[in-house]
């Protein structure tokens, strides 16, 4: 059994989705999100999506970090990347403006005062002030904030968001078909839009990340911050505290500046791509909890795609994969590996694309292709190897 299965998480999360199996699988089965015929507007010429996600175990590593500096300013990431996890999400059916968001956030009262709620609650606002210079309207309509402190045993930031959106202007992913190339579009690096180096992290495998990177100072300091009845064995076994310093491309970032990086909207540059070419825009997968496995659940079946030209994974993969011991495959299915958003294309429109991420500073390539298959296979080339899934 893998250290992340025996910390009580999946990547792949099986039995969620077989908890889920036999619901309907809304308009467009392949479809990133959910889309629904539109009840809010009666009209058949649009669709409704309702979307719920959040920053998950992030939290846990703000609170740390809040802790052990007194930056109280980290939780503002935690509000984007539970924003962000949400967006991003719809970016890849189509949908990048006029959005609704409430947010939901659970806390344990003992231990996280009202400072940091104004600091998440602000947070979110200012972050979609920020996107929406870029044309990207966000409106923020309150939610729900919970004191349950038997429930969780720090906070729990989420949230949910809801639009209306033309059905001709949908991503079903149903276009994706043999001879079609992926853009990768990188999650590491600085955008032009970002104010700080973001590591590539986003929001998923961060109790790997936490348990594996992070020493057993944690554990004996801030025992509200894992599950008592684990194993010790897999509590906090790496090497690092959070103030480190690591050398990252030519400068000084902590360990805790690098995983805690706020995750990386891709909102400006896909507004762009789909408005100029969306056509051209066979389908898109956000690769998050699944990490490079999960355009696996969003194409056709008879289509072999093979990622061979994936980026060089950025240092905190290096830095997590070598405090876990975790082997290549097992990261590539819990991490996005440096690349968190795929457009699948066109040989011909490949370049306008990868153009417009590169006009917002960043880093994109074809990382692969799709081919027709007997079944539906996933083929990742790691170094000189291939990984099959």
């Amino acid at each position: 059994m893998s250290l992340y299965s025996q910390r009580g998480v999946s990547a792949q999360k099986e039995e969620v989705h077989a908890a889920t199996k036999k619901l309907d699988k809304g308009l467009f089965a392949n479809a990133f999100c959910k889309i629904y015929p539109d009840y809010l507007g009666n009209d058949a010429n649009w669709v409704n999506v309702m979307h719920a996600d959040g920053a998950g175990t992030k939290s846990i590593l703000a609170y740390l970090y809040w802790k052990e500096t007194g930056d109280i300013s980290v939780w503002r990431g935690i509000a984007q990347d539970a924003v962000v996890m949400n967006i991003d999400d719809l970016l890849c059916v189509g949908i990048y403006d006029n959005l609704l968001f409430s947010s939901t956030i659970d806390r344990n009262k003992a231990i996280i005062p009202g400072e940091v709620l104004k600091e998440i609650i602000n947070g979110t606002q200012d972050f979609f002030d920020t996107l929406k210079g870029f044309g990207v309207n966000i409106h923020y309509l309150g939610g729900e904030t919970a004191d349950v402190g038997d429930v969780v045993r720090s906070i729990a930031v989420n949230g949910t968001m809801t639009a209306r959106w033309p059905k001709n202007k949908i991503i079903s992913n149903d276009k994706i078909q043999p001879g079609d190339v992926i853009v990768g579009l990188a999650s590491y690096g600085q955008a032009t839009y970002e104010r700080f180096y973001n590591s590539g992290i986003g929001s998923n495998g961060l109790t790997s990340a936490r348990h594996d990177v992070l020493n057993k100072f944690y554990a004996e300091h801030y025992k509200e911050t894992y599950e008592p009845s684990l194993n010790e064995e897999v509590v906090y076994i790496g090497k690092h505290r959070l103030t480190d310093k690591l050398t990252v491309d030519g400068g000084q970032l902590t360990v805790g500046e690098l995983i805690l990086s706020p995750t990386r909207t891709y909102a400006p540059v896909v507004k762009e791509i789909l408005e100029n070419h969306f056509d051209a825009v066979h389908g898109m997968i956000h690769s998050s909890g699944g990490g490079q496995t999960k355009c696996m659940k969003y194409v056709n079946d008879n289509i072999r795609i093979i990622k061979d030209n994936l980026f060089t994974p950025p240092v905190i993969f290096d830095l997590i994969k070598d405090a876990s011991g975790a082997d290549d495959k097992e990261m590539y299915q819990v991490f996005n590996m440096g690349c968190r958003l795929e457009v699948y294309t066109n040989e011909k429109d490949a370049d306008s694309i990868i153009s417009i991420a590169e006009k917002y500073g960043m880093e994109a390539r074809v990382i692969g292709r799709v081919e027709e298959s007997g079944k539906k296979e996933l083929e990742i080339k790691v170094h000189d190897s291939i990984i099959r899934f």
